[in-house]
């Protein structure tokens, strides 16, 4: 016994006038789709640069980016090494390192200090942030709990203009720090991720949602810049 076939067609609308409506409905879908990305993008024009660039700002603010084996991961060292060389030429005075701690068995910003110590920055000059598990608690927390006002940013090419943006936008006055990746599967990865990652960016900038964990207000980086 043979099953009778059911075949779907899918086409376009016959009319010109509803062809018409169709294509204005996909234009306008990619607009919006893609319009908080340019957002991210006009937010942070003129404000991303090389550490030779960047303005000396008093803070440095350096974004996790993964551990191996309990050590910064490649891409982590070299935000870090970045934060060095800022410190190094006097841009800034204190190194806000914020990451992950959400568990006990992973911590970045303890991976990050250690290594910021072990390559010359005093351990006093640097500040951890336990509960920056993404870019939005990482700039409201730097703002409302550490009480920075003014920072460069650290953070690879694909990543630093969201970074601008939503610091700028938690009140931090920001410049970014582009920092140069391998175009390896991560960096790829990364930059198709900010494609999704700005709708979300866009959402956090323009409601302003509390972190995570708010917590009480620290004094780490008023004393490391008084210090």
């Amino acid at each position: 016994m043979r099953l009778p076939r059911f075949r779907i067609r899918i086409g376009l609308p016959r009319t010109r006038t509803a062809q018409r409506r169709l294509l204005q409905g996909v234009a306008a879908a990619c607009v919006l789709a893609l319009a908080p990305a340019a957002w991210v993008f006009a937010a942070a024009d003129g404000k991303v640069g090389t550490v030779a660039q960047a303005p000396a700002s008093g803070v440095a603010v350096v974004f996790g980016a993964g551990l191996w084996k309990g050590e910064p991961s490649p891409y982590l060292a070299h935000r870090l090494d970045a934060a060095i060389e800022l410190y190094r030429a006097h841009k800034v005075r204190a190194v806000l390192v914020t990451g992950d701690n959400g568990r006990a068995e992973y911590d970045e910003p303890d991976a990050m200090r250690a290594y910021l110590v072990k390559h010359g920055v005093p351990d006093k000059q640097v500040v951890s942030d336990f509960a920056g598990f993404d870019t939005w608690d990482s700039c409201s927390r730097a703002r409302k709990i550490f009480g920075v006002r003014r920072a460069v940013l650290v953070s690879q090419g694909f990543h630093i203009r969201r970074a601008v943006a939503l610091c700028q936008a938690a009140g931090v006055h920001s410049y970014g720090v582009a920092v140069d990746a391998v175009h390896d599967v991560t960096w790829y990865y990364g930059t198709t991720r900010e494609v999704f990652a700005a709708g979300k960016a866009a959402f956090d900038a323009a409601f302003r949602p509390d972190p995570t964990f708010l917590g009480p207000q620290e004094t780490g980086v008023a004393r490391a810049l008084a210090g």
